[in-house]
């Protein structure tokens, strides 16, 4: 896909939402971390019920640490995995406590190094939460990325990297959640939405059809 084209293709969906949000629900930097933790194979939807309640009497490190294992779990435990997620969620909250006074690291190897915080979870703190310009690859980006043309690649690492190569500048600092609402919403995965998308001409897989 050429650069005009990639332009017009973040153009037409930057136009389409122009305030792309994620929809996960939180209000600090440390409810969005823990949020992005218990994401994994795991709808927003789901989340956010389970967070409407824990973050009401856990919303920081220390509360969370209070709140005790046994806990977090009874708020968790309708979201898959929670088992782990909720073990993962305690010792990262012990450490934040412990080497950055409850605050959320600002580096991505600071933040990997938290239990339950992978490459993904990473990215999505520091685009969400710092505004830095990367690119979180769900199953939702990977779809686009590969069925428009956009970033085409076999593995999540080789779709981020083609991708932060590929958004054009302007566009780097909201592409994650262009792509993620577009997927969602739009390009799904066994239905594509051909007919009612804006960027249907610029697309590889539509043209293929």
């Amino acid at each position: 896909m050429s650069l005009a084209k990639r332009v017009e293709f973040f153009s037409r969906l930057s136009k389409e939402n122009p305030n792309p949000q994620t929809e996960l629900k939180f209000r600090s930097r440390f409810q969005l971390l823990i949020a992005v933790i218990l994401s994994a194979q795991a709808t927003d939807v789901s989340v956010n019920k389970a967070t409407r309640t824990l973050f009401r009497v856990a919303p920081t490190a220390q509360k969370m640490i209070e709140l005790g294992l046994a806990g977090i779990k009874e708020h968790i435990r309708h979201i898959g995995l929670f088992n782990s997620k909720a073990d993962n969620i305690l010792k990262t909250c012990h450490i934040l406590k412990e080497r950055y006074k409850g605050r959320v690291p600002r580096t991505r190897a600071e933040l990997e190094a938290l239990p339950g915080v992978g490459r993904k979870t990473a990215n999505v703190v520091l685009n969400t939460a710092f505004g830095d310009e990367t690119i979180a690859v769900d199953t939702h980006i990977f779809r686009v990325a590969n069925r428009t043309g956009l970033a085409r690649g076999h593995t999540v690492l080789a779709v981020e990297k083609k991708l932060l190569k590929n958004v054009p500048p302007g566009f780097r600092a909201d592409a994650h959640h262009l792509l993620i609402l577009h997927g969602r919403y739009v390009c799904k995965a066994r239905a594509p939405l051909c007919s009612a998308c804006v960027i249907s001409d610029l697309c590889a897989h539509f043209k293929r059809a």
